[in-house]
C-alpha cells in the first residue's frame, strides 16, 4: 500500500531546454562580468589616481564634446578626480576578489560540481542584498535596479537546476547503496551453509539412513 507522502518525495523537474539554455547564458555573462571586474581591479593596483583620471578624460572627450551635459561621462570625471590611494586601493581589492570569487564559482557550476552551486547561490544573495540597499537608501539607479532583478532570476535559475542535479544523483546512487547493503546482508553468515531442518550438516555429507537411537548393529542381515 503506498503512503501519501510518496508523492512528496518526488524528484524535482529539470529546467526546460529554454531556460537551461537561460541559465547557462546567464552564467556566461556572470563570468564576463568576473573577467571585467578583475580587469578593472588590475588597473586600480598598478596605475596612479592620476593616470586613471587621465585615462578617463581621453575616454570621455569625445562624448563631452557632443554633449557637454553627459550625465555618466562628467561622473566619471567628478569620480575620478578627487582619488585617492587608499581609495584606490581599495576598490582594486574589492573588484578583484569579488571578480575571482565569480569566475572560479560560475567555472565549477558549468562543470557540473554540485557543492558549488550553494556558493554561487549564497554569493549572488549577498550582491542583491548589497545592490538594495544601494538602491533604496543611498540612491536609485536604473541600471543596478535591472542588475537586481537578472540576478534575483540566476538565484531561482541555479536553486533549480540544483535541486534537479542532486535528486538525480541520489536517484542514481541510492539503489546501487541498496543493493550493496543486501549483498553484505546475504554474504554476513560467511560460514557453511544450514540445513533447513535447522541442525548442521553431518559429517560425511550424507545422511545416515538409521534412525535415531537405534544402533548401528540393528540390521535385518545381522539377525540371521
Amino acid at each position: 500500500m503506498t503512503t501519501p507522502t510518496a508523492s512528496a518525495s518526488a524528484p524535482a523537474k529539470p529546467l526546460s531546454p529554454a531556460l537551461d539554455k537561460t541559465f547557462k547564458v546567464g552564467l556566461v555573462l556572470k563570468g564576463l562580468d568576473g573577467v571585467l571586474e578583475v580587469a578593472g581591479g588590475l588597473l586600480l593596483l598598478f596605475l596612479s589616481p592620476q593616470a586613471i583620471e587621465h585615462v578617463v578624460r581621453v575616454l570621455t572627450a569625445h562624448e563631452l564634446s557632443e554633449d557637454p551635459h553627459d550625465m555618466i561621462a562628467r561622473y566619471l570625471l567628478h569620480t575620478t578626480a578627487h582619488l585617492g590611494r587608499g581609495t584606490t586601493l581599495f576598490g582594486a581589492i574589492y573588484l578583484l576578489s569579488h571578480g575571482i570569487t565569480k569566475i572560479v564559482l560560475v567555472a565549477l557550476v558549468l562543470k557540473d560540481k554540485l557543492w558549488a552551486y550553494p556558493w554561487l547561490i549564497a554569493l549572488l544573495l549577498a550582491f542583491i542584498a548589497y545592490q538594495l540597499y544601494q538602491i533604496t537608501a543611498v540612491r536609485f539607479s536604473a541600471g543596478l535596479a535591472a542588475l537586481t532583478v537578472f540576478d534575483a532570476f540566476l538565484v531561482w535559475l541555479t536553486w533549480r537546476e540544483y535541486r534537479s542535479k542532486r535528486d538525480r544523483r541520489h536517484q542514481v546512487t541510492a539503489p546501487a547503496a541498496a543493493r550493496s547493503s543486501q549483498d553484505q546482508r546475504g554474504e554476513g553468515g560467511g560460514g557453511q551453509p544450514v540445513s533447513a531442518a535447522g541442525g548442521a550438516p553431518r559429517a560425511g555429507g550424507q545422511d545416515s539412513p538409521q534412525g535415531p537411537g537405534r544402533p548401528g548393529g540393528d540390521h535385518p542381515r545381522d539377525r540371521r
